[in-house]
């Protein structure tokens, strides 16, 4: 059997006179011989906030409108008792999210473009309409989210919104290239803070916090079970899976280009980075969750408004409660997730169908070469944006689609689990220990809830 290409020999292919012209020139056009940069902890932080890149994209947009309506409903209906979440679910998220990177870097490929190298076809077409079933509702459940929360900031009627935000996130995903995209995405996830202030500004009973965190508490009712399921599906969403492996195979594309001339950077040094940098995103979008879920007991449920049925409810709620501020950060955070969430939403469904049927694909293609690739874009965001227009009830969508990726999740978490252990596609990189019990524990803990929650309702 062939073994694998190292990722790491980035300029073996490319002749002497393509590394030489891209080593980098002074101001007079000469070449500069490659000079490591100098050590000392701020170098050393520069340097880790640089890696931030897929990971902490990837775990900011798994806090889109859709979670957020869904660790909303939790905090109202329940109170503190579904903090604890939080801390379960973030080894078996970062697991995932991590064994998608892998797949990325060491395979240079999306997850999808690895099922059709080595797997059979109905493998890879099964994962891929698992994942466009999820997406297409979640685009349109947060276009709505977005929409609603937009009219509360401004009084404008929400149906305006819903073009606007469609065109716009559009134009980001067509006509930016992919470092400049990932630039504006990270950016971005600064909007989540919002939650975080507000946690602090609801007031919340610290004894009911410390109990709620650190002491499970389960309900078999199937109120309690759709919210839990709800909650596993936004947290390990499907779409998230193929964004990781696509985002950091072409990331690792990026750096090859941009390492003509300098050492070459280890593979093992990628992993670690990776390993980094999903942590980072995945302890980032586990604490979002952790304060949304406080600041919905600690207003919503306290004032006994225990079913959020429109996203302008759910702010609006917590004005009188814990004052315009926490309202306006609350609306606020709910545009700018979305504005984060969708983007990652239409560009792994549109990844998964082109690397599926070998199209060309990436944020730094033209649209003439990935003609394809940018139409998959653009048909899932104007089938969201028409599905908006049902007049389904906004928050409702919104939880429902989370429970729809809390049920498509399991068989897709078993086809990474199968790749990331084949030799043929990792090498000598295969799953640890560790990766594969959080992985499968993962898969048993998301089966199981939506076997109880279907349980619960027959």
């Amino acid at each position: 059997m062939e073994s694998l290409p190292e990722p790491s020999e980035f300029s073996n292919s490319l002749p002497l006179e393509a590394a030489a012209a891209a080593t980098p020139r002074d101001r007079r056009g000469a070449q500069r011989p490659y000079r490591p940069r100098p050590g000392g902890p701020r170098h050393w932080l520069r340097a880790r906030v640089h890696e931030l890149g897929p990971g902490l994209i990837s775990g900011a947009a798994d806090d889109d409108p859709s979670g957020i309506a869904a660790y909303s409903q939790a905090g109202a209906a329940f109170g503190y008792e579904t903090l604890w979440i939080a801390l379960i679910t973030l080894p078996l998220i970062a697991a995932i999210q991590l064994m998608c990177a892998r797949i990325g870097i060491v395979a240079r490929s999306g997850l999808a473009g690895v099922l059709r190298e080595h797997y059979s076809r109905s493998t890879l077409w099964l994962a891929c309409a698992l994942l466009l079933v999820g997406n297409t509702v979640n685009i349109a459940a947060d276009l709505g989210g977005m929409s609603a929360a937009a009219s509360l900031l401004t009084g404008v009627r929400a149906v305006w919104f819903v073009p606007a935000f469609t065109a716009l996130i559009l134009a980001l995903l067509v006509y930016s290239s992919y470092e400049r995209m990932t630039r504006v995405l990270k950016w971005l996830t600064l909007a989540l803070f919002s939650y975080v202030l507000a946690g602090f500004l609801a007031h919340a009973s610290a004894a009911g916090v410390l109990r709620g965190t650190f002491v499970p508490h389960l309900t078999w009712s199937s109120d309690y079970l759709l919210t839990f399921v709800a909650i596993l599906g936004t947290t390990i969403s499907p779409y998230l899976f193929f964004w990781q492996a696509s985002l950091n195979a072409e990331q690792d594309a990026v750096v090859r280009r941009q390492s003509l001339g300098r050492p070459r950077r280890a593979i093992q040094r990628e992993l670690r980075a990776a390993r980094y940098d999903v942590n980072a995103g995945m302890f980032f979008s586990n604490a979002i969750m952790y304060f949304i879920i406080l600041t919905a007991a600690a207003t919503l449920h306290r004032a006994g408004l225990t079913d959020v049925q429109t996203a302008a409810q759910a702010a609006a709620a917590l004005k009188p409660l814990a004052g315009t501020g926490a309202s306006l950060l609350f609306s606020a955070g709910l545009v700018g997730t979305g504005m984060l969430g969708v983007p990652v939403l239409a560009g792994s469904a549109a990844y998964a169908v082109a690397e599926a049927a070998a199209w060309n694909c990436g944020m730094d293609e033209k649209i003439d070469n990935a003609r394809q690739f940018y139409g998959v874009i653009a048909v899932a965001m104007v089938v969201g944006m028409i599905l908006t227009f049902a007049h389904v009830n906004a928050i409702r969508l919104l939880i429902w689609s989370a429970v729809i990726n809390g049920v498509l999740a399991p068989p897709l978490i078993f086809i990474i689990l199968v790749v990331c252990n084949n030799p043929n596609v990792m090498g000598a990189h295969r799953n640890g220990r560790w990766l594969n019990v959080l992985g499968g524990a993962a898969a048993l803990l998301m089966t199981s809830a939506a076997l109880a929650l279907l349980w619960s309702l027959l």
